[in-house]
């Protein structure tokens, strides 16, 4: 875009544009999203930034009132295969807050100087700057959702000390700690403001997670309803109004969490259970890669309701989304539990695994009882509990020992090709079941299953060639989920363009 196409799209407030730039006006020193209800400034005022830590980093506080720093983010990063959207990826997922700069600049395979001059030079800010402005909206969030003290929240931010928390957010909201929690929104309708609770200090947040619409909440959650395995993951509710449960295993301990199904305007609501306040920061970004909330839904349906085909599909689910992973890890083995098999089977052949092999939580929440087994858990285990031939166990044994031993890395900033060809290595593990991960667990927006039987059915119903897929680029993973949605009744006569 432009800078005058940006200041178009400020002045009509298009919610479309809400995080994938921000918006300043150098006479009040206050940065924005698109979509702001305040006056529209004058044009020679204005100016544009690709992150909201490079707005801060010039000097502007974010606006009280649309609040940027709670935008979805930017889909360019979970479409980008550069080093940059890897960057973006490990920095939401937390990296530079548990291993430094150093331990990001590692996972990319660059310097540290090479990094910062990458990301100065496209985000106007470097990883640092990043990481900081996403601890200052962690600190904010548990300001106004929890009672913890201020201290508790500067080191579960990730502040290395209460004056530099004190003095980030006075520099971001020209606000002290006391003054944003006094700003806090009303009481939440099912978590109201709370702190500790219980032994191991788990604390409970309520969240709202923004997308840019329209959202298709009801093929998300029927898709998770279909997977959910004992134990580990329930769908509770009546349909339009379900909530999806779950345990996490987090880089500090373990969590909970849950999100409904019924939306509000721009935003699930979410409620984790943490016993480890760090772990806040990676908690919200993995649900939020779960469900895919960072997604683009309108360059997704104007690039495939291009297709004569799909253009029918895409009309009846415009908010359609590829879910993602909250656990890379765990994600890929029920990947080789569900190979040649239906979903039911897979599910059988997972929930078999959980009750054998999972970590019992501390404490049950409901119908939540484990974590997924660990991938160093599984390499060495007999796996003769599943009730899988014995050439299955050995493939999903070799998978769980090239992840703990980092032959295979699916985190969130891996190499997408390179952990492809890194699966494809290992026996017993073909193209199929190698993109299936790739498009989930690394959340690859152009993926496509040529070979998935139940993509070809629904591809024939909706009278579409998968010859044609070159036309759907960047977008095949969500053409394949039209395709997997697609009713059996469509009309399968081709049309012309």
């Amino acid at each position: 875009m432009s800078e005058d196409s940006r200041y178009e799209a400020v002045r009509s407030r298009d919610a479309r544009f809400d995080g994938a730039f921000f918006t300043a006006v150098v006479t009040t020193g206050i940065y924005c999203r698109p979509s702001c209800p305040a006056t529209t400034p004058r044009r020679e005022n204005v100016r544009f930034f690709p992150t909201s830590a490079a707005a801060q980093g010039a000097g502007f506080r974010a606006c009280r009132r649309c609040r940027p720093d709670a935008v979805p983010g930017s889909a360019a990063w979970n479409a980008r295969a550069d080093a940059v959207g890897r960057a973006m990826r490990m920095i939401g997922d937390g990296v530079v807050d548990r291993e430094g700069v150093a331990g990001l600049a590692a996972r990319l395979g660059y310097s540290t100087r090479q990094v910062q001059r990458q990301l100065t030079a496209e985000l106007g800010a470097g990883p640092v700057a990043l990481a900081r402005a996403q601890r200052a909206h962690t600190a904010r969030i548990l300001l106004q959702t929890t009672t913890l003290q201020a201290a508790e929240i500067a080191f579960a931010a990730g502040f290395s000390s209460v004056r530099q928390f004190n003095d980030t957010l006075r520099e971001i909201y020209a606000a002290t700690p006391t003054e944003l929690r006094a700003a806090r929104p009303g009481r939440h309708a099912r978590f109201g403001p709370i702190g500790r609770t219980g032994r191991g200090g788990a604390a409970g947040v309520p969240l709202r997670l923004a997308y840019r619409g329209p959202y298709d909440a009801t093929q998300v959650f029927d898709y998770l309803a279909r997977r959910a395995l004992t134990g580990l993951e329930e769908v509770v509710g009546a349909p339009g109004a379900r909530t999806y449960r779950r345990t996490l295993r987090l880089p500090h301990a373990a969590g909970v969490v849950e999100v409904d199904e019924r939306a509000g305007e721009g935003w699930l609501e979410c409620r984790l259970r943490l016993t480890e306040l760090r772990d806040l920061t990676t908690a919200t970004e993995r649900i939020r890669r779960l469900f895919d909330l960072d997604a683009d839904p309108y360059a997704v349906a104007e690039r495939l309701g291009a297709d004569a085909a799909l253009a029918p599909l895409v009309a009846v689910r415009p908010g359609l989304r590829s879910p993602g992973a909250a656990d890379p890890r765990e994600l890929a083995v029920r990947a080789v539990l569900g190979q040649q098999v239906s979903v039911a089977a897979g599910r059988t052949l997972g929930n078999a695994l959980v009750a054998a092999y999972g970590e019992p939580l501390a404490e049950p929440d409901g119908g939540l009882t484990r974590l997924f087994p660990a991938a160093q858990d599984l390499a060495d285990a007999s796996l003769a509990e599943i009730g899988m031939p014995e050439s299955r166990r050995t493939t999903l044994r070799t998978l769980a020992a090239a992840l703990a031993d980092g032959a295979v890395r699916l985190d969130a900033g891996a190499d997408r090709d390179q952990a492809e060809k890194e699966l494809l290595t290992l026996r017993g593990i073909g193209p199929w079941t190698a993109g299936y991960i790739r498009m989930r667990a690394l959340g690859d927006p152009d993926v496509l299953l040529e070979g998935d039987v139940a993509i070809r059915a629904g591809a024939r119903r909706a009278g579409a060639f998968l010859e044609d897929s070159e036309d759907w680029r960047p977008w095949r993973s969500y053409a394949m989920h039209h395709f997997w949605n697609a009713p059996a009744a469509q009309n399968t006569t081709r049309g012309t363009s």
